[in-house]
């Protein structure tokens, strides 16, 4: 099972987005997309999960075409937290965790124990099984973005997809979060800010600058002084952690 985009093409009037992005999702692991502020993440995502439609190029899941699905069997396979969900609506945790349950019930099926125990899963896997009664607008952003990914992983998806999962989260649950996700066996395609935790946690890296992939592998192969200086303006040493052999960057005042 697996998640590919070849040669996906998106724009906005005459404006391109995304261009020409091929890549693949490898089945069980953590793909890291990262690229500065406005390269095509996050509308990346948004055609991988099949919410929007390419001018060109095509998604595919399993090697079929994604639009030769219907939505409701897309819904059961991927999942997809964006960066700024939100609601108005006046409800409890548990209630916004549910909705992930919804892909598997037909219009008149029933909700049954196995639901309940799966949302109990969620809930505890992201530690808010004790604010479930709370209501969504007593929470803070941390709290909710967990809330997000709770309902993600109750829908049962094979594909994860996760657009700056970590913003709004402390210290504590930006490290918590990316453990859960790299120990979970699921294809997972995060959008990420923070270089050393892509270095960290991920088994993969694609770099997208104006839309288009400038490199793509391992961290070790992708996290280069010339790639932070190219594309993200910065100066840097790259230099193997001592903690976990990874890449650690450190960063030149």
């Amino acid at each position: 099972m697996t998640l590919k985009a070849e040669n996906l093409t998106w724009k906005i009037g005459q404006t391109t987005i995304v261009d020409g992005v091929s890549l693949a999702a490898e089945p069980g692991k953590m793909l890291g997309l990262l690229g500065p502020n406005g390269s095509g993440k996050s509308s990346l995502l948004r055609l991988m999960a099949g919410l929007r439609t390419p001018q060109s190029g095509t998604v595919t899941l399993d090697d079929r075409p994604l639009r030769q699905f219907k939505r409701g069997a897309i819904a059961r396979r991927i999942a997809l937290v964006e960066q700024h969900g939100n609601t108005e609506s006046h409800v409890q945790v548990r209630d916004v965790v549910k909705l992930g349950r919804i892909p598997h019930h037909p219009p008149l099926g029933g909700w049954t124990r196995a639901d309940d125990e799966i949302v109990d899963g969620a809930l505890a896997r992201v530690s808010m099984a004790d604010r479930q009664g709370q209501y969504w607008q007593s929470l803070s952003g941390g709290e909710r973005q967990r809330v997000h990914i709770a309902r993600a992983l109750a829908q049962a998806p094979s594909e994860l997809l996760l657009d700056e999962p970590t913003n709004h989260l402390d210290i504590e649950h930006q490290i918590e979060l990316l453990r859960l996700i790299s120990a979970i066996s699921l294809t997972s395609i995060i959008a990420i800010h923070d270089l050393n935790h892509a270095a960290m946690f991920c088994d993969r890296l694609v770099v997208l600058d104006k839309g288009r992939v400038v490199a793509h592998g391992t961290p070790e192969a992708v996290l280069t002084t010339q790639l932070l200086r190219d594309v993200f303006r910065v100066d840097a040493s790259v230099a193997p952690s001592p903690h976990h052999g990874r890449p650690h960057i450190q960063y030149m005042r």
